[in-house]
C-alpha cells in the first residue's frame, strides 16, 4: 500500500480535520482517505463553456441603482474572516 505524505497544513485546516476525524471516531489519516474516496468517486460535471455560460447571463437582469451603490451594498455584506472556516 502506498504512504502519502502532506506536509505545511495550515493549522486551521488540521485543527477542522481533526474535529472532523474525531466525530466520526477514525483518525486523521482515516479521515483524509475517507474524504478523498468520497471526492474522487462522485460524478463529475462535464465542463462547460464560462465564458458562454456568462455572456448568456449578460442582460438578464435589472438594477436601476447606480454601480457605487452596487459595489457599496456588496462590499456591507463581505466579511474579512476566512469564511471557509466558519463551517467547522
Amino acid at each position: 500500500m502506498a504512504t502519502l505524505q502532506v506536509r505545511s497544513i495550515d493549522e486551521k485546516l488540521y485543527k477542522a480535520l481533526g474535529q472532523l476525524a474525531a466525530s466520526e471516531n477514525r483518525s486523521i489519516s482515516q479521515e483524509v482517505i475517507s474524504i478523498l474516496k468520497k471526492h474522487l468517486s462522485s460524478p463529475k460535471k462535464p465542463l462547460d463553456n464560462t465564458t458562454d455560460s456568462f455572456l448568456n447571463m449578460c442582460g438578464t437582469w435589472e438594477d436601476n441603482r447606480p454601480a457605487d451603490k452596487i459595489i457599496e451594498e456588496i462590499q456591507k455584506t463581505r466579511d474579512e474572516e476566512d469564511r471557509y472556516w466558519d463551517i467547522f
